[in-house]
């Protein structure tokens, strides 16, 4: 279902995935860099989507501005602008529903984007991030976070191998938790419904109506 949003640099391209009943949580999911493909149709961030719905949550899938039909343009000497975006979804998710858990998730440097974004949005209860490349960009405010934690990591991760990921999951404070896809590469090739079935089974009893 189309959502209407309008982000910093005009109106952005997004989807929700809603639950069959009424939602417990709201999320915002943030999609891949625009340079290598990433938008919300991607196949993970779609099956991201689906298995926070059945989870119980309403889940804002967008895209970046300048991708898609998104308005304004993107700039890749400027990843701060997806930042902005993401930001602004999830002050529109938890105005549309207030009262609900807020959860900041994100695919590879939208995982960063996740993270980033959720930093400034002291409701964000929990940050998911899939396939974080923690080589490449400054994870270090997830380490700050007191939201609940969540890595999904592919085993054989081109971009940052398993264990870097589990050694960097070692500096966050709990609550946290750490999934590993087998056999998956960082598109999770194959892997997608996976990736989504992980989700499902780490927030489907998490997260409640906050006070």
């Amino acid at each position: 279902m189309h959502f209407d949003l309008i982000g910093p640099a005009g109106r952005l391209e997004a989807l929700i995935d809603l639950p069959a009943s009424l939602p417990r949580a709201a999320a915002v999911v943030a999609p891949p860099h625009p340079d290598f493909g990433g938008t919300l149709r991607t196949r993970v961030v779609h099956e991201v989507g689906k298995a926070l719905a059945r989870a119980g949550c309403a889940a804002l899938r967008v895209n970046y501005r300048g991708v898609g039909v998104s308005e304004g343009t993107w700039s890749s000497d400027d990843p701060s602008c997806a930042v902005a975006d993401v930001s602004a979804a999830l002050a529109a998710v938890r105005d549309r529903y207030p009262g609900l858990a807020l959860w900041s998730v994100g695919y590879s440097f939208g995982a960063w984007v996740a993270t980033v974004a959720s930093h400034d949005e002291a409701e964000v209860s929990a940050v998911v991030v899939i396939a974080p490349p923690v080589d490449h960009y400054d994870f270090s405010l997830l380490e700050q976070s007191r939201a609940a934690k969540f890595i999904v990591q592919a085993e054989f991760d081109e971009l940052t191998p398993a264990k870097t990921a589990q050694r960097f999951y070692a500096t966050l404070p709990e609550p946290r938790e750490l999934v590993v896809i087998e056999g998956a590469d960082h598109a999770f090739d194959g892997h997608a419904l996976e990736v989504g079935d992980a989700i499902e089974e780490l927030l489907g009893d998490f997260g409640d109506r906050v006070a």
